[in-house]
């Protein structure tokens, strides 16, 4: 039951994230990357705590104990992720960038045996290695000369330090806020994460006053702050509270995959090898996290070559 219900949560982040990417490319036409994300967090803070204002779970003892722990994840995890993003993806192409991104289930899982002394079991490697081999192919399209023409810039790193951070965000959460609940960690670090970039953001003006912005540029923030900063923050933290970091992290494979659906819905062509990365990674995402035997699919796929 609590597996389902995890599995749940993960695919509404996985679903609602996949969307942000085509939301956020159509806002950046209207706001700069540093005001789109300062207004996303500001109102997304703001609904965060409001929430733990009505469920009046607002905890000054906690917000004592573990203020420095808030404070530093706000900024790691919520400020360096978006803001290394958002600039990063100024100076690199998405291919390189969603590259990078896909490798988080790696990094969380080492960052996570170092830091939490998790082992690393041998599902988590095959499901890694499954979802790895099927975002390169989603996003690549099977062909190996868009592989071999990559090429790593300024902005890979950037991309590289914003994926660094929001595995540090699961892990260290994990390991020094035990007693906080996914609701205060997903509002005190946003809040501090929202301050943050409202700051930058006062550095980076919109290209167009707010009054100038149509209404769908606004709707784009909104959905971004309520369902991928709100409820997909929540999610995410209950799923690392759950299951722990590397389990959780897997997941994050299958957002390529839910931008290319959209992007196949809207028009663009798929093909049979973006269809077969597709299965690798839910299949990988399946493996490790326990709910697909990976002995049994290879049991499976030998009896059917035979």
């Amino acid at each position: 039951m609590k597996n389902g219900k995890v599995a749940g949560m993960l695919i509404g982040f996985v679903l609602v994230t996949g969307a942000t990417f085509n939301l956020a490319k159509y806002a950046v036409q209207y706001f700069s990357a540093a005001s789109a994300a300062a207004w996303r967090f500001g109102i997304a803070a703001l609904v965060m705590f409001a929430i733990l204002m009505i469920q009046k779970k607002v905890k000054w003892e906690t917000i004592r104990r573990h203020g420095i722990t808030y404070t530093i994840l706000g900024i790691v995890g919520i400020f360096g992720f978006n803001a290394f993003f958002f600039f990063g993806m100024n100076h690199t192409s998405p291919l390189n960038g969603a590259l990078i991104m896909g490798t988080n289930p790696l990094v969380t899982t080492i960052l996570a045996f170092f830091i939490l002394k998790a082992p690393i079991t041998s599902k988590q490697i095959i499901g890694i290695l499954f979802a790895l081999l099927g975002v390169t192919s989603v996003l690549t399209r099977g062909s190996w000369e868009v592989i071999q023409t990559l090429s790593f810039s300024m902005g890979d790193l950037l991309i590289l330090a914003g994926n660094v951070c929001w595995a540090l965000y699961g892990v260290l959460g994990r390991k020094y806020l035990k007693t906080s609940s996914s609701l205060e960690t997903t509002t005190y670090t946003m809040i501090i994460g929202a301050l943050c970039l409202i700051g930058l953001g006062a550095f980076s003006p919109s290209m167009n006053s707010v009054t100038a912005v149509p209404p769908l540029a606004w709707g784009a923030i909104l959905f971004m702050a309520i369902f991928t900063s709100v409820l997909g923050y929540l999610w995410w933290n209950k799923a690392m509270e759950l299951i722990g970091p590397a389990n959780t992290a897997v997941f994050f494979n299958l957002v390529p995959v839910v931008t290319m659906l959209i992007s196949v819905a809207t028009g663009t062509p798929v093909t049979i090898l973006q269809v077969i990365g597709t299965v690798l990674v839910i299949s990988g995402v399946l493996i490790s996290s326990g709910f697909l035997n990976f002995g049994k699919v290879y049991k499976v796929i030998t009896r059917s070559l035979s």
